[in-house]
Protein backbone atom coordinates (compact mmCIF):
# COMPACT_ATOMS: atom_id res chain seq x y z
CA UNK A 1 0.00 0.00 0.00
CA UNK A 2 1.08 3.66 -0.50
CA UNK A 3 1.42 4.28 3.21
CA UNK A 4 4.53 6.35 3.84
CA UNK A 5 6.91 8.87 2.27
CA UNK A 6 9.69 6.34 1.85
CA UNK A 7 7.51 4.10 -0.28
CA UNK A 8 6.02 7.10 -2.11
CA UNK A 9 9.49 8.02 -3.32
CA UNK A 10 9.84 4.51 -4.69
CA UNK A 11 6.62 5.00 -6.61
CA UNK A 12 7.85 7.76 -8.89
CA UNK A 13 8.00 10.37 -6.14
CA UNK A 14 4.28 10.81 -5.77
CA UNK A 15 3.48 14.15 -4.20
CA UNK A 16 2.13 14.50 -0.70
CA UNK A 17 -1.16 15.74 -2.14
CA UNK A 18 -1.56 12.64 -4.30
CA UNK A 19 -0.71 10.40 -1.36
CA UNK A 20 -3.15 12.22 0.92
CA UNK A 21 -5.82 12.01 -1.75
CA UNK A 22 -5.28 8.30 -2.04
CA UNK A 23 -5.80 7.90 1.69
CA UNK A 24 -8.99 9.93 1.51
CA UNK A 25 -10.44 7.64 -1.16
CA UNK A 26 -10.63 4.75 1.29
CA UNK A 27 -12.09 4.38 4.77
CA UNK A 28 -9.57 4.35 7.62
CA UNK A 29 -10.33 0.70 8.43
CA UNK A 30 -8.97 -0.23 5.00
CA UNK A 31 -5.46 0.46 6.30
CA UNK A 32 -5.83 -1.42 9.59
CA UNK A 33 -3.04 -3.97 9.90
CA UNK A 34 -0.67 -2.15 7.53
CA UNK A 35 2.20 -1.12 9.79
CA UNK A 36 4.32 1.59 8.21
CA UNK A 37 7.79 2.93 8.88
CA UNK A 38 6.08 6.07 10.20
CA UNK A 39 4.19 3.94 12.76
CA UNK A 40 7.42 2.29 13.88
CA UNK A 41 9.18 5.65 14.19
CA UNK A 42 6.37 6.98 16.38
CA UNK A 43 6.50 4.02 18.76
CA UNK A 44 10.31 4.02 18.87
CA UNK A 45 10.44 7.76 19.48
CA UNK A 46 12.90 8.33 16.64
CA UNK A 47 12.75 9.94 13.22
CA UNK A 48 11.52 8.24 10.10
CA UNK A 49 15.04 8.44 8.66
CA UNK A 50 16.48 6.71 11.73
CA UNK A 51 14.12 3.73 11.27
CA UNK A 52 14.97 3.53 7.59
CA UNK A 53 18.70 3.59 8.28
CA UNK A 54 18.41 1.05 11.08
CA UNK A 55 16.63 -1.44 8.78
CA UNK A 56 19.08 -0.89 5.92
CA UNK A 57 22.08 -1.57 8.17
CA UNK A 58 23.47 1.94 7.83
CA UNK A 59 26.67 2.53 9.88
CA UNK A 60 25.27 5.94 10.86
CA UNK A 61 23.02 4.24 13.43
CA UNK A 62 24.34 2.86 16.70
CA UNK A 63 23.99 -0.86 17.36
CA UNK A 64 21.73 -0.40 20.40
CA UNK A 65 19.36 1.84 18.41
CA UNK A 66 19.33 -0.58 15.49
CA UNK A 67 18.48 -3.54 17.75
CA UNK A 68 15.69 -1.57 19.45
CA UNK A 69 14.17 -0.52 16.11
CA UNK A 70 14.38 -4.08 14.75
CA UNK A 71 12.77 -5.43 17.92
CA UNK A 72 9.91 -2.92 17.68
CA UNK A 73 9.42 -3.80 13.99
CA UNK A 74 9.13 -7.47 14.90
CA UNK A 75 6.72 -6.75 17.75
CA UNK A 76 4.53 -4.55 15.56
CA UNK A 77 4.63 -6.98 12.63
CA UNK A 78 6.16 -4.51 10.17
CA UNK A 79 6.98 -5.97 6.75
CA UNK A 80 8.77 -4.02 4.01
CA UNK A 81 6.96 -3.24 0.77
CA UNK A 82 8.75 -5.70 -1.52
CA UNK A 83 6.98 -4.41 -4.64
CA UNK A 84 8.18 -0.88 -4.02
CA UNK A 85 11.67 -2.07 -3.23
CA UNK A 86 11.85 -4.17 -6.40
CA UNK A 87 10.91 -1.13 -8.50
CA UNK A 88 13.93 0.70 -7.15
CA UNK A 89 16.38 -2.21 -7.11
CA UNK A 90 15.20 -3.66 -10.47
CA UNK A 91 15.21 -7.07 -8.74
CA UNK A 92 12.50 -9.05 -6.98
CA UNK A 93 14.78 -11.80 -5.58
CA UNK A 94 12.10 -14.23 -6.72
CA UNK A 95 12.71 -17.18 -9.03
CA UNK A 96 9.85 -18.90 -10.83
CA UNK A 97 9.71 -22.69 -10.96
CA UNK A 98 7.44 -24.55 -13.39
CA UNK A 99 6.98 -28.28 -12.89
CA UNK A 100 4.75 -30.68 -14.78
CA UNK A 101 3.06 -31.93 -11.62
CA UNK A 102 3.92 -31.25 -8.00
CA UNK A 103 2.32 -34.58 -6.98
CA UNK A 104 4.94 -36.46 -8.98
CA UNK A 105 7.48 -37.59 -6.34
CA UNK A 106 10.45 -36.69 -8.53
CA UNK A 107 9.04 -33.18 -9.07
CA UNK A 108 8.26 -32.62 -5.39
CA UNK A 109 11.72 -33.77 -4.33
CA UNK A 110 13.34 -31.52 -6.93
CA UNK A 111 11.20 -28.61 -5.74
CA UNK A 112 12.32 -29.17 -2.14
CA UNK A 113 16.00 -29.13 -3.12
CA UNK A 114 15.53 -26.05 -5.29
CA UNK A 115 13.68 -24.16 -2.56
CA UNK A 116 16.36 -24.88 0.03
CA UNK A 117 19.23 -23.84 -2.22
CA UNK A 118 17.36 -20.82 -3.61
CA UNK A 119 17.05 -19.42 -0.08
CA UNK A 120 20.78 -19.91 0.47
CA UNK A 121 21.35 -17.89 -2.71
CA UNK A 122 19.04 -15.10 -1.50
CA UNK A 123 15.99 -15.99 -3.60
CA UNK A 124 12.42 -17.02 -2.85
CA UNK A 125 10.73 -19.61 -5.05
CA UNK A 126 7.35 -19.17 -6.77
CA UNK A 127 6.08 -22.58 -7.93
CA UNK A 128 3.61 -23.24 -10.75
CA UNK A 129 2.15 -26.46 -12.17
CA UNK A 130 1.84 -27.00 -15.92
CA UNK A 131 -0.16 -30.24 -15.45
CA UNK A 132 1.56 -31.75 -18.53
CA UNK A 133 -0.30 -29.21 -20.67
CA UNK A 134 1.64 -27.12 -23.20
CA UNK A 135 -0.93 -24.31 -23.24
CA UNK A 136 -0.97 -24.10 -19.45
CA UNK A 137 2.82 -24.25 -19.38
CA UNK A 138 2.96 -21.18 -21.63
CA UNK A 139 0.28 -19.46 -19.56
CA UNK A 140 2.09 -19.88 -16.23
CA UNK A 141 5.39 -18.87 -17.83
CA UNK A 142 3.75 -15.61 -18.95
CA UNK A 143 2.28 -15.23 -15.45
CA UNK A 144 5.75 -15.44 -13.90
CA UNK A 145 7.04 -12.91 -16.42
CA UNK A 146 4.27 -10.58 -15.32
CA UNK A 147 5.40 -10.99 -11.72
CA UNK A 148 8.83 -9.72 -12.78
CA UNK A 149 10.69 -12.76 -11.46
CA UNK A 150 14.46 -12.54 -11.80
CA UNK A 151 14.62 -15.89 -13.61
CA UNK A 152 12.72 -19.10 -14.31
CA UNK A 153 13.61 -22.76 -13.87
CA UNK A 154 11.39 -25.17 -15.76
CA UNK A 155 10.92 -28.93 -15.91
CA UNK A 156 9.20 -28.94 -19.31
CA UNK A 157 6.21 -30.89 -20.54
CA UNK A 158 8.19 -32.35 -23.43
CA UNK A 159 9.95 -31.80 -26.72
CA UNK A 160 7.42 -29.21 -27.92
CA UNK A 161 8.05 -26.92 -24.94
CA UNK A 162 11.01 -25.26 -26.64
CA UNK A 163 8.98 -24.10 -29.64
CA UNK A 164 6.01 -22.92 -27.60
CA UNK A 165 8.15 -21.01 -25.09
CA UNK A 166 11.06 -19.63 -27.10
CA UNK A 167 9.55 -16.14 -27.48
CA UNK A 168 9.12 -16.02 -23.68
CA UNK A 169 12.46 -17.56 -22.66
CA UNK A 170 14.14 -14.79 -24.67
CA UNK A 171 12.73 -12.26 -22.19
CA UNK A 172 14.03 -13.70 -18.92
CA UNK A 173 16.99 -15.87 -17.80
CA UNK A 174 15.72 -19.45 -18.06
CA UNK A 175 17.15 -22.86 -17.19
CA UNK A 176 15.59 -26.20 -18.15
CA UNK A 177 15.96 -29.19 -15.83
CA UNK A 178 15.70 -32.83 -16.85
CA UNK A 179 14.87 -32.41 -20.51
CA UNK A 180 18.04 -32.63 -22.56
CA UNK A 181 17.70 -29.82 -25.12
CA UNK A 182 20.62 -31.17 -27.18
CA UNK A 183 21.97 -28.38 -29.40
CA UNK A 184 19.05 -25.99 -28.98
CA UNK A 185 19.97 -22.47 -27.77
CA UNK A 186 18.80 -22.93 -24.20
CA UNK A 187 20.42 -23.40 -20.80
CA UNK A 188 19.78 -26.78 -19.26
CA UNK A 189 20.89 -29.23 -16.60
CA UNK A 190 20.21 -32.91 -17.11
CA UNK A 191 21.39 -36.34 -16.18
CA UNK A 192 22.96 -38.58 -18.85
CA UNK A 193 19.78 -40.55 -19.51
CA UNK A 194 21.32 -42.71 -22.25
CA UNK A 195 24.23 -43.78 -20.06
CA UNK A 196 21.92 -44.42 -17.10
CA UNK A 197 19.70 -46.81 -19.01
CA UNK A 198 22.71 -48.55 -20.56
CA UNK A 199 24.06 -49.13 -17.04
CA UNK A 200 20.68 -50.53 -15.96
CA UNK A 201 20.49 -52.94 -18.89
CA UNK A 202 24.07 -54.07 -18.36
CA UNK A 203 23.38 -54.66 -14.65
CA UNK A 204 20.42 -56.92 -15.44
CA UNK A 205 22.53 -58.72 -18.04
CA UNK A 206 25.25 -59.31 -15.40
CA UNK A 207 22.62 -61.10 -13.29
CA UNK A 208 21.95 -63.52 -16.15
CA UNK A 209 18.89 -61.85 -17.69
CA UNK A 210 18.60 -62.10 -21.46
CA UNK A 211 14.89 -61.40 -21.90
CA UNK A 212 14.64 -57.83 -20.61
CA UNK A 213 11.46 -55.84 -21.31
CA UNK A 214 11.74 -52.05 -21.54
CA UNK A 215 8.56 -50.67 -20.01
CA UNK A 216 6.95 -47.27 -20.56
CA UNK A 217 8.81 -45.53 -23.41
CA UNK A 218 7.27 -42.10 -24.13
CA UNK A 219 7.77 -40.58 -27.57
CA UNK A 220 6.78 -37.04 -26.52
CA UNK A 221 9.75 -36.58 -24.20
CA UNK A 222 13.41 -36.23 -25.19
CA UNK A 223 14.32 -37.56 -21.74
CA UNK A 224 12.44 -40.79 -22.41
CA UNK A 225 13.71 -41.02 -25.97
CA UNK A 226 17.28 -40.88 -24.68
CA UNK A 227 16.50 -43.52 -22.05
CA UNK A 228 15.06 -46.00 -24.53
CA UNK A 229 18.02 -45.27 -26.82
CA UNK A 230 20.32 -46.31 -23.98
CA UNK A 231 18.42 -49.58 -23.60
CA UNK A 232 18.53 -50.27 -27.36
CA UNK A 233 22.26 -49.49 -27.55
CA UNK A 234 22.94 -51.85 -24.65
CA UNK A 235 20.86 -54.62 -26.23
CA UNK A 236 22.82 -54.28 -29.47
CA UNK A 237 26.12 -54.26 -27.61
CA UNK A 238 25.19 -57.31 -25.51
CA UNK A 239 23.62 -59.24 -28.36
CA UNK A 240 20.13 -59.56 -26.86
CA UNK A 241 16.76 -58.93 -28.52
CA UNK A 242 15.05 -55.70 -27.41
CA UNK A 243 11.38 -55.61 -26.42
CA UNK A 244 9.63 -52.32 -25.73
CA UNK A 245 6.19 -51.46 -24.31
CA UNK A 246 5.31 -47.85 -25.11
CA UNK A 247 3.42 -45.41 -22.92
CA UNK A 248 1.11 -43.27 -25.07
CA UNK A 249 -0.09 -41.08 -22.19
CA UNK A 250 1.46 -37.71 -21.33
CA UNK A 251 2.91 -38.85 -18.00
CA UNK A 252 4.69 -41.70 -16.22
CA UNK A 253 2.52 -42.22 -13.14
CA UNK A 254 1.75 -45.06 -10.73
CA UNK A 255 -1.64 -45.47 -12.38
CA UNK A 256 -0.24 -45.62 -15.91
CA UNK A 257 2.27 -48.25 -14.81
CA UNK A 258 -0.45 -50.29 -13.16
CA UNK A 259 -2.74 -50.23 -16.21
CA UNK A 260 0.02 -51.07 -18.71
CA UNK A 261 1.38 -53.88 -16.52
CA UNK A 262 -2.09 -55.35 -15.87
CA UNK A 263 -2.74 -55.50 -19.61
CA UNK A 264 0.67 -57.05 -20.24
CA UNK A 265 0.38 -59.68 -17.50
CA UNK A 266 -3.10 -60.60 -18.71
CA UNK A 267 -1.61 -61.70 -22.03
CA UNK A 268 1.12 -63.72 -20.34
CA UNK A 269 4.81 -62.84 -20.32
CA UNK A 270 8.11 -64.47 -21.15
CA UNK A 271 10.66 -61.91 -19.92
CA UNK A 272 12.68 -62.48 -16.78
CA UNK A 273 13.19 -58.77 -16.03
CA UNK A 274 11.35 -55.51 -16.58
CA UNK A 275 13.28 -52.26 -16.89
CA UNK A 276 10.99 -49.27 -16.30
CA UNK A 277 11.44 -45.80 -17.75
CA UNK A 278 10.62 -44.31 -14.31
CA UNK A 279 10.25 -45.44 -10.69
CA UNK A 280 6.61 -44.36 -10.65
CA UNK A 281 5.87 -46.83 -13.46
CA UNK A 282 7.76 -49.55 -11.57
CA UNK A 283 5.61 -49.06 -8.48
CA UNK A 284 2.52 -49.49 -10.68
CA UNK A 285 4.06 -52.72 -12.00
CA UNK A 286 4.55 -53.95 -8.43
CA UNK A 287 0.85 -53.44 -7.68
CA UNK A 288 -0.24 -55.23 -10.87
CA UNK A 289 2.18 -58.10 -10.23
CA UNK A 290 0.90 -58.52 -6.67
CA UNK A 291 -2.69 -58.80 -7.92
CA UNK A 292 -1.65 -61.44 -10.48
CA UNK A 293 0.33 -63.46 -7.94
CA UNK A 294 3.64 -62.64 -9.62
CA UNK A 295 6.46 -62.46 -7.09
CA UNK A 296 9.21 -59.85 -7.33
CA UNK A 297 12.04 -60.75 -7.60
CA UNK A 298 11.42 -64.52 -7.40
CA UNK A 299 9.32 -64.67 -10.60
CA UNK A 300 10.30 -61.39 -12.19
CA UNK A 301 13.11 -58.92 -11.60
CA UNK A 302 12.18 -55.25 -11.70
CA UNK A 303 14.22 -52.08 -12.08
CA UNK A 304 13.34 -48.38 -12.25
CA UNK A 305 14.89 -44.98 -13.00
CA UNK A 306 14.99 -41.77 -10.87
CA UNK A 307 15.50 -43.13 -7.33
CA UNK A 308 12.53 -41.32 -5.82
CA UNK A 309 12.22 -41.58 -2.04
CA UNK A 310 9.37 -44.15 -2.26
CA UNK A 311 11.74 -46.58 -3.99
CA UNK A 312 13.71 -47.17 -0.79
CA UNK A 313 10.64 -48.08 1.32
CA UNK A 314 10.93 -51.69 2.61
CA UNK A 315 7.82 -53.05 0.80
CA UNK A 316 9.16 -51.69 -2.51
CA UNK A 317 12.95 -51.87 -2.12
CA UNK A 318 13.42 -51.04 -5.79
CA UNK A 319 16.71 -51.33 -7.62
CA UNK A 320 16.92 -48.19 -9.72
CA UNK A 321 19.07 -45.61 -11.49
CA UNK A 322 19.76 -42.58 -9.34
CA UNK A 323 19.27 -39.06 -10.62
CA UNK A 324 21.34 -36.82 -8.31
CA UNK A 325 18.47 -34.45 -7.54
CA UNK A 326 20.37 -32.23 -5.11
CA UNK A 327 23.20 -31.80 -7.62
CA UNK A 328 20.67 -31.04 -10.37
CA UNK A 329 19.07 -28.37 -8.17
CA UNK A 330 22.38 -26.76 -7.22
CA UNK A 331 23.66 -26.80 -10.81
CA UNK A 332 20.42 -25.27 -12.10
CA UNK A 333 20.40 -22.50 -9.46
CA UNK A 334 24.06 -21.68 -10.04
CA UNK A 335 23.48 -21.60 -13.79
CA UNK A 336 20.44 -19.35 -13.44
CA UNK A 337 22.22 -17.05 -10.99
CA UNK A 338 25.03 -16.59 -13.49
CA UNK A 339 22.52 -15.86 -16.26
CA UNK A 340 20.80 -13.25 -14.10
CA UNK A 341 24.13 -11.52 -13.49
CA UNK A 342 25.31 -11.93 -17.11
CA UNK A 343 22.22 -12.17 -19.33
CA UNK A 344 24.27 -11.94 -22.53
CA UNK A 345 26.59 -14.82 -21.65
CA UNK A 346 26.60 -17.87 -23.97
CA UNK A 347 24.15 -20.68 -23.25
CA UNK A 348 25.48 -23.34 -20.92
CA UNK A 349 24.69 -27.02 -20.49
CA UNK A 350 25.52 -29.43 -17.71
CA UNK A 351 25.12 -33.21 -17.95
CA UNK A 352 25.44 -35.12 -14.66
CA UNK A 353 26.31 -38.79 -14.29
CA UNK A 354 23.68 -41.28 -13.03
CA UNK A 355 24.46 -44.43 -11.05
CA UNK A 356 22.79 -47.75 -10.30
CA UNK A 357 21.35 -48.15 -6.79
CA UNK A 358 21.14 -51.87 -5.94
CA UNK A 359 18.32 -52.98 -3.64
CA UNK A 360 16.27 -56.21 -3.60
CA UNK A 361 13.91 -56.16 -6.58
CA UNK A 362 16.32 -57.99 -8.90
CA UNK A 363 17.87 -61.43 -8.58
CA UNK A 364 20.49 -63.45 -10.42
CA UNK A 365 19.28 -66.28 -12.63
CA UNK A 366 20.85 -69.22 -14.49
CA UNK A 367 20.64 -69.24 -18.27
Amino acid sequence: MFVDKYEKRMYNNLSENVFTGFRELFPEEYFVGFVTLKDVAKVAGVSYATVSRALSGSPEIGESTRKRVVRICEEMGYTPNSVARSMVMKRTNIIGLIVTSIDNPFMSEMTAHLEIYARKCGYNLMVCNSSYNLDLEKEVFALLLGRKVDGIIIIPVGNESYDTLKTLTAQVPTVFIGENMLDLPENYVSVDNTSGMMQATEYLYSLGHRRILYFGARDNSMTHKLRVDGYLHACEKLGITPNVIRNTSARSSFQVGYVLASEHFQKGFSETAILCAADTLAIGVIQAAYEKGIRIPEDLSLMGFDNISFSALPPIDLTTVNQPKQELAISALDMLNNRIKKPDAPHTRTILSPSVVIRNSCRAIDN
